[in-house]
């Protein structure tokens, strides 16, 4: 591990701290003082517990016979971990309902997270949290799988705005939601949006896994891909939830093939941020850090972009409920920059040319005619920014 650099952690708060501590201590909890249980605020701590949805993992690292969390607080969490025991066990058996629906329909599916990946990582579904079903397809196949959640009772809750089919690479997701089962299920044909460089379907296919939680063929994403997308995931959301992090230092601890993985990361311009996530589990839950990656955290960069993402941590950073702060809105979206390599970057900007959904509000015309967006919009652009300050 790289000794030269200590993440800074003076403004994360003491409670935060002391989750860290129990979680890379596991049942043994000499090293957390009686210092830091007699200044903890419960309340504090209980609520980033549920938070950073660490609540299985908190209750399954303590041993309740050394008092170390009040019984009121360790009540509490109980009862949340069990209502999301039930929701895994629900969730299971509506993946296993999806999956079955497109084996039968011939449309091969790739499940992200959920339940699948609980059991990969943890042993156990119960153990890791999770809202709702992500699943992975072919472009392609889009239109029928769309067809098939409508007729099972999903409803479409995700239309995009489009221009120029921008929504093939701007976006990676649709949304369903069935009304009847309350449950949300996003259907991917990309890992990320866009713009940028990612492994095709085609080929994640090909390296995909069984899981052997369905008695059907249930697949998901080959180990090192697994990585790549979880880091990548992590990163684009500020590792805000502190689940996302401890999904990589259990994936660490596997058998990955470091060499492939190192190469996927450098071939997608993701091995800034694969550093990023490597410096943060190994310095804020031991995570041990093999010879052949230490590559990937060697000089400031990691270091610089692991100390960026302590901001969501001192702050208890929400990104999935709108309005987002302005202050944390403009912090993320400089963070997000610096995490581009430098052709991620230049990507980025280009990207800026391409017509927006906007752009055809601006100035409607007949679709034959969107092409013309291509050259009008740095006008359109400009008409908007001057009239919305006029305005104000």
């Amino acid at each position: 591990m790289n000794k030269t650099f200590q993440l800074d952690l003076k403004r994360v708060p003491d409670e935060l701290i002391l989750i860290f501590d129990i979680l890379k201590n596991s049942k043994n909890e000499c090293e957390i003082t009686k210092e830091q249980i007699k200044n903890t605020d419960w309340e504090k701590f209980l609520k980033l517990v549920i938070h950073h949805r660490v609540y299985p993992l908190i209750l399954n690292s303590t041993n309740p016979e050394n008092n170390l969390i009040p019984s009121h607080v360790v009540q509490t969490i109980s009862q949340i971990n069990k209502r999301n025991t039930f929701q895994m066990l629900y969730l299971c058996s509506e993946m296993e309902q999806v999956n079955n629906n497109c084996i039968e329909n011939h449309i091969r599916v790739l499940f992200l997270k959920g339940p699948v990946l609980a059991a990969e990582l943890y042993g156990d579904v119960s153990l890791r949290t999770s809202i709702d079903l992500d699943v992975l397809i072919s472009i392609d196949d889009l239109e029928e799988m769309e067809k098939l959640l409508v007729k099972s009772g999903y409803v479409k809750d995700d239309y995009i705005e489009t221009v120029l089919s921008d929504w093939k690479w701007r976006h990676h997701h649709f949304t369903f939601f069935h009304p009847e089962k309350g449950i949300k299920l996003e259907v991917h044909w990309r890992l990320n949006p866009g713009p940028g460089k990612e492994p095709k379907f085609d080929e994640l296919w090909e390296r995909k896994r069984i899981s052997s939680l369905t008695t059907s063929p249930l697949y998901f994403l080959g180990a090192e891909d697994l990585f790549l997308f979880l880091v990548s995931h992590g990163a684009r959301h500020g590792w805000s939830r502190l689940r996302w992090l401890i999904d990589i230092d259990r994936i660490v601890r596997q058998n990955l093939d470091w060499s492939k993985l190192i190469m996927l990361l450098k071939k997608y311009h993701y091995l800034q941020i694969g550093g990023q996530a490597l410096v943060l589990t190994s310095q804020l839950l031991k995570t041990p850090i093999k010879k052949e990656i230490e590559i990937l955290i060697k000089g400031f960069r990691p270091f610089q972009l692991a100390q960026g993402a302590m901001f969501y941590f001192e702050k208890m950073v929400n990104l999935h409920t709108e309005p987002v702060p302005k202050d944390i809105a403009s912090y993320h979206k400089r963070h997000l920059f610096s995490l581009m390599s430098i052709q991620q970057k230049l990507f980025f900007i280009v990207s800026f040319l391409y017509p927006y959904p906007a752009d055809a509000e601006t100035l409607p015309l007949p679709k034959f005619f969107h092409f013309l967006y291509f050259p009008l919009r740095p006008f359109l652009w400009a008409w908007r920014k001057t009239r919305n300050h006029a305005l104000s």
